[in-house]
């Protein structure tokens, strides 16, 4: 539990068991949730710090509140390390989550009515790019495109003609289930052509990119909106990329048009999560995230499942188990009771839910290619509906797990 559990286990036994079987379940369990990961030591300790004390509304210089000298210095760290870091003009660490950064790049571009082109929710699209459920559906026109039948890739002729016909005020780039990478310059092509704004929500391959296995989308787009956890490794919250000539529109976007004070404990988090992706340690990791995925998918298509791209150039695996007669909530519920956690996804085209999936976390315990195989004969194994199957993986997971322990446990 960290620093503290000694004086929680005496305060509040009752949160202090919940974080206790939290640390256990995450140590015993094999954490394939795309989004998720493991921070570094160094990124809790700031978080668990006197910083989560801290009123700072405003920005480094023009705070709301007295006594912000060292939180300025913290927040113009992570500011300056993330510039650097993604070759940006000017970067926002305020954002508290990446549906903030979204909303904010949003508030700084557009006005309520506007038309706005983005994945279909069910191709892979987030929340934010036009549910109904969402602000983003509520305030703005979406207008979905959508992945090949065939090739389960961005259908680029249909993005260009939705484009033509509506003319949207913005268009975004970037979604939760999509495994390939996007051809940037070629969205940028097609926002110029009819005067859009390009946001590109890059939430899952940030990371990537901060470790040279991913393209940066940066250069091509006028906003990039991100988190700071999944594959980058930081603490949960977002972040705002842009160029000079939105920076003040963008920071007006997050305070003081849809945030309040600034989470410091969690800036100053972001800023040592940004220090570490800057490191070679950090960019070995990131080709070794992605190598992972392509072993593991490669290995899950050999036991039957079907990828819906056919395999994968990121973090992320997407698949249908319906060739093993299960689909995606069933899966998901029978992995999980042997100790594998996952998400379901949409399927482009087709009846039901997928599985997704990603190699961030067990790649940072350390795990390597032999273990992606095995990790995909456990999945095979825990899908037949047999109880004592389930037990012989769930003891198969927990062995594998206790080798790569998080944190050392």
């Amino acid at each position: 539990m960290g620093a503290g559990a000694d004086v929680l286990w005496q305060q509040d036994p009752e949160i202090a068991d919940i974080l206790d079987g939290e640390a256990r379940r995450q140590a015993d369990s094999l954490q394939l949730i795309a989004a998720e990961n493991f921070t570094s030591l160094a990124v809790l300790a700031v978080l668990g710090s006197s910083l989560a004390n801290k009123y700072a509304e405003g920005y480094p210089g023009a705070r709301h509140h007295g006594g912000c000298e060292y939180v300025d210095a913290a927040e113009r760290i992570a500011v300056d390390r993330a510039t650097a870091l993604f070759g940006a003009e000017h970067a926002n660490v305020q954002p508290h989550s990446g549906s903030s950064a979204v909303l904010a790049a949003y508030a700084a571009l557009l006005r309520p009515g506007d038309t706005v082109l983005a994945m279909g929710l069910d191709h892979g699209g987030h929340l934010t790019h036009g549910s109904p459920a969402n602000f983003s559906g509520r305030w703005f026109d979406f207008v979905p495109y959508g992945v090949d039948a065939e090739t389960g890739l961005i259908d680029y002729e249909q993005l260009a003609a939705l484009a033509r016909h509506h003319r949207p005020k913005a268009i975004v780039c970037g979604s939760i289930s999509y495994p390939r990478h996007p051809d940037y310059a070629l969205f940028r092509a097609v926002a110029d052509e009819v005067g859009a704004y390009l946001i590109a929500d890059a939430a899952h391959p940030i990371g990537l990119v901060a470790g040279g296995a991913a393209p940066n989308p940066v250069p091509y787009a006028d906003v990039v909106c991100a988190t700071t956890h999944k594959v980058l490794r930081g603490p949960r919250g977002g972040m705002l990329l842009c160029t000079a000539e939105l920076a003040e529109r963008v920071d007006r976007a997050v305070f003081p048009f849809t945030q309040g004070g600034a989470q410091m404990h969690t800036i100053a988090a972001k800023a040592v999560a940004l220090g570490e992706a800057s490191t070679p340690a950090f960019t070995a990791y990131a080709h070794r995230v992605v190598e992972h995925a392509r072993v593991l998918a490669a290995a899950l298509s050999a036991e039957g499942f079907a990828l819906t791209t056919g395999g994968t150039d990121t973090h992320l695996i997407t698949a249908d188990p319906s060739p093993l007669g299960v689909e995606g909530r069933t899966a998901r519920a029978r992995l999980a009771a042997a100790g594998i956690v996952l998400d379901t996804c949409a399927l482009p085209h087709g009846d039901g839910r997928g599985i997704r999936l990603g190699t961030a976390a067990v790649t940072t315990q350390g795990m390597g290619t032999p273990e992606m195989a095995r990790i995909a004969a456990l999945f095979t194994a825990a899908l037949r509906e047999e109880p004592e199957e389930a037990a012989r993986v769930r003891a198969e997971v927990r062995k594998l797990t206790r080798s790569f322990p998080p944190y050392g446990r």
